[in-house]
């Protein structure tokens, strides 16, 4: 007789006799049936790029339709690409900070003391350009470096670190340039690389400055960065739960350390381009930028609590806001209207965040 044959008839052993009450159930994986609403807002959580793309492509046919003539011709394209490529490049900046739910109040007056350091020291002071260059760089990383430690040891809220460095740099930059702006003609003779960021190029009829191909290849390596590297992920752990993120072993302090000072070289860089774009130096221009950088972010789809957002969205939010700004002008109507249109996307922009965060909760 077998062993097999020997078990036919038996009594169950007390062990087996558990598995009798065990659960019978088995695993049922179906997809849930949402309304419509919920699989938008999953979907929105999913690709928070699709929101501003839709606003771009809605500003655009308010444009054609106000004005279409005006609007659809490359001078017009010259212009909102003119004046959205400073926003663009300090939203860059900002949009890493904010990555981290911080949020850097400084940015455009780094980029102003960043220029008026190139400029003095370049044509006043008659210093060798190319010493002169890359302290003006080396000012907005300073001053990064200086918002990084104030955050990240003495552990204070960034809004209120960086509104007291917009005040400090604000006043070294009125002490520092004697509020004298370096005209034009002087930079033309003495240092023309720092105008080299406004050369126009012809492209189909449309003239766009080489500030604005810096800004592309900019976005391109932050965008590499955050999504292609070690430490682009680390920034958004750091931005979505620090303290998870801690916990998984990654230095979260070092993380906004070096956020904050990247931040504050492309923000120095920015100033570069701020001289080509303007023709002079000027202390008192572009300051109220860091404004436009929040709105662009903001717009763009980058979550205020941090750790969702995009480059591509900044983009976007960028040309979101040249774009309504031309629509309304086009409109004849008043500036204030184009601050009231701006205003409206912002609280719609953070109306809808709040609401797709709520798939995460």
């Amino acid at each position: 007789m077998t062993a097999s044959e020997g078990n036919v008839g038996r009594a169950p052993q007390d062990f087996e006799r558990v598995l009798s009450a065990a659960s019978a159930a088995r695993a049922v994986f179906e997809d849930e049936h949402l309304p419509a609403l919920k699989r938008v807002q999953r979907f929105l959580h999913s690709y928070p790029t699709v929101v501003p793309f839709v606003v771009l492509m809605m500003g655009i046919v308010l444009g054609l339709s106000v004005n279409f003539e005006r609007f659809a011709t490359a001078s017009n394209l010259s212009t909102i690409l003119l004046q959205v490529t400073i926003i663009g490049i300090l939203g860059i900046a900002q949009t890493l900070v904010i990555l981290t739910a911080g949020i850097d109040l400084s940015v455009g007056v780094i980029m102003v003391i960043s220029s008026v350091v190139m400029g003095r020291l370049g044509v006043i002071d008659g210093w060798p350009l190319f010493i002169a260059f890359p302290l003006g760089l080396l000012c907005g990383v300073v001053f990064g470096y200086l918002n990084g430690i104030l955050v990240t040891r003495l552990k204070m809220p960034p809004f209120i670190v960086t509104l007291g460095t917009l005040s400090i740099i604000g006043a070294l930059n009125t002490w520092y340039s004697q509020s004298e702006t370096v005209r034009s003609s002087d930079l033309e003779k003495t240092a023309p690389f720092l105008q080299l960021m406004g050369v126009p190029l012809e492209l189909f009829g449309a003239r766009i400055i080489y500030g604005s191909v810096l800004l592309l290849v900019l976005a391109g390596a932050v965008w590499y960065m955050l999504n292609r590297t070690a430490f682009g992920r680390h920034i958004y752990a750091t931005g979505d739960d620090p303290e998870a993120a801690h916990l998984a072993g990654i230095h979260t302090d070092r993380v906004l350390l070096s956020v904050y000072v990247i931040a504050g070289l492309i923000s120095s860089i920015a100033g570069w381009v701020l001289i080509g774009r303007v023709g002079a130096i000027s202390p008192t221009a572009g300051q109220d930028a860091n404004l436009d950088s929040i709105t662009a972010v903001v717009i763009g789809g980058t979550s205020l609590f941090g750790g969702r957002g995009s480059i591509v969205g900044t983009l976007i939010g960028a040309l979101i806001v040249g774009v309504f700004r031309s629509a309304v002008s086009l409109a004849g109507l008043d500036v204030l209207w184009q601050q009231f249109a701006v205003g409206v996307l912002i609280i719609v922009a953070v109306a809808l965040d709040q609401w797709i965060r709520r798939v995460s909760n």
